[in-house]
C-alpha cells in the first residue's frame, strides 16, 4: 500500500480572523490525486458543522423594510452585517446575544452579549452607526446547522412578527482549491502525483481541523464498503396450503374415479391442483361425470381447478 505524507506549507489569519492553510499531500498514484481532492472538496465545502446567525430581533421593528430613528443604516443593512458575523457555537441549542447601546456609538459584533458557549470570531465586524441620543436594541439568534438554509417563507406565521429570519449560511468553509503536481517521480520512472490543496477558513474552525474533519467523514461514509459480503440468499419454497396434504383417499370420491386417479399417480391434492379440467378428462377410463365429482370433492375444501389449459 502507498504511503504519503501531509505537510502544512502555510497557514495565515487574516485582519478579519480568517484562517488559510496550505497542505501538501503525496507521492500519489497517479490518478489517486484527482480522487482525494474533489471528494475532501466536496465534503469540505457542504459536509461540515458550523454556526451562523439565524435571526434578529430589533426593538420597534416589525418589518425588514423600515428604518430605525437615529441610527445611519437601515433595517436591511443591519440584517446583512449581522449574517456576515462569524461565530462558533459550542451548544447543540439555539443560542440568543443581546445587544443594547446609546449613541453616539459605532456598534460592532464584540458589543453583542453571548453566553459562554457562543465566541465571535471577527469582532471588529460593523453593524450599524447609533447618533447621540438614540438606543439601538437587537436580539441575535445563533444556531449550529450543515450547509445552507433559506428562509421558509411559508412559516412566517408562526413565528413572532417582529423575528426577522435570515438565510443561514453555516458553511465554515469560504474557498477550497486544489492542484495536481505530476512532477514527482519514483524508482523505475514511474509517474507519481502530489496534491497540493488550499483551504480558506471563516475562522470558527482552522484548517487543520477542517481536513481531518473531511476525512473522518469519508473514512465513515466508505468503512461499510471495506467490510461488505455478498452473500446470495436462496429463496425459501413457501410451504403448501394445508388442504394440499390431503391424501386423495379423504376426498370419498367413486371406486372408478379413485382407480383411474391412482393410475395417473394423482395421490393427493396437491397432485390434483396440476389439473385443469380438460387435464381430468383426458385421464385413461375417466368421462366427464367422474371430473365433475372430482370438482365437487375439491370445491367442499376451498379449492378450485381452471377448466381449460389456457386459462391456468
Amino acid at each position: 500500500m502507498l504511503q504519503y505524507q501531509i505537510d502544512r506549507i502555510d497557514h495565515q489569519v487574516s485582519n478579519d480572523r480568517s484562517q488559510t492553510g496550505v497542505f501538501l499531500i503525496g507521492p500519489l498514484e497517479r490518478g489517486q490525486a484527482t480522487t482525494l481532492g474533489n471528494s475532501l472538496r466536496r465534503v469540505l465545502m457542504g459536509g461540515l458543522e458550523g454556526s451562523a446567525v439565524t435571526a434578529v430581533r430589533i426593538a420597534g421593528v416589525n418589518h425588514e423594510y423600515a428604518t430605525i430613528p437615529g441610527v445611519r443604516e437601515d433595517v436591511l443593512d443591519i440584517l446583512l452585517n449581522c449574517k456576515q458575523i462569524s461565530v462558533d457555537s459550542r451548544s447543540q441549542e439555539l443560542e440568543i446575544g443581546r445587544l443594547v447601546v446609546t449613541g453616539p456609538a459605532d456598534v460592532k459584533a464584540k458589543d453583542i452579549q453571548f453566553s459562554s458557549q457562543v465566541e465571535v470570531v471577527d469582532g471588529d465586524r460593523p453593524i450599524a452607526t447609533v447618533q447621540e441620543g438614540h438606543n439601538l436594541e437587537l436580539e441575535i439568534h445563533v444556531e449550529r446547522g450543515v450547509g445552507y438554509r433559506p428562509v421558509d417563507r411559508r412559516n412566517e406565521e408562526t413565528s413572532a412578527i417582529d423575528l426577522l429570519q435570515i438565510d443561514a449560511v453555516f458553511m465554515p468553509i469560504n474557498r477550497v482549491n486544489f492542484t495536481i503536481d505530476e512532477t514527482a517521480v519514483a524508482e523505475g520512472g514511474s509517474t507519481r502525483e502530489r496534491l497540493k490543496m488550499e483551504l480558506v477558513t471563516d475562522g470558527s474552525t482552522s484548517p487543520d481541523d477542517a481536513l481531518a474533519e473531511a476525512a473522518n467523514q469519508l473514512i465513515e461514509l466508505f468503512q461499510p464498503l471495506a467490510t461488505v459480503s455478498m452473500v446470495e440468499e436462496i429463496p425459501e419454497e413457501p410451504e403448501p396450503a394445508a388442504e394440499a396434504q390431503i391424501p386423495l383417499e379423504e376426498l370419498n370420491l367413486s371406486v372408478r374415479a379413485y382407480n383411474c386417479l391412482k393410475r395417473a399417480q394423482v395421490n393427493s391434492v396437491s397432485d390434483l391442483m396440476g389439473f385443469s379440467y380438460e387435464d381430468l378428462l383426458e385421464i385413461k377410463n375417466f368421462g366427464s361425470k367422474s371430473a365433475d365429482e372430482v370438482i365437487e370433492a375439491l370445491e367442499r375444501i376451498g379449492i378450485s381447478i381452471p377448466q381449460s389449459r389456457t386459462s391456468a
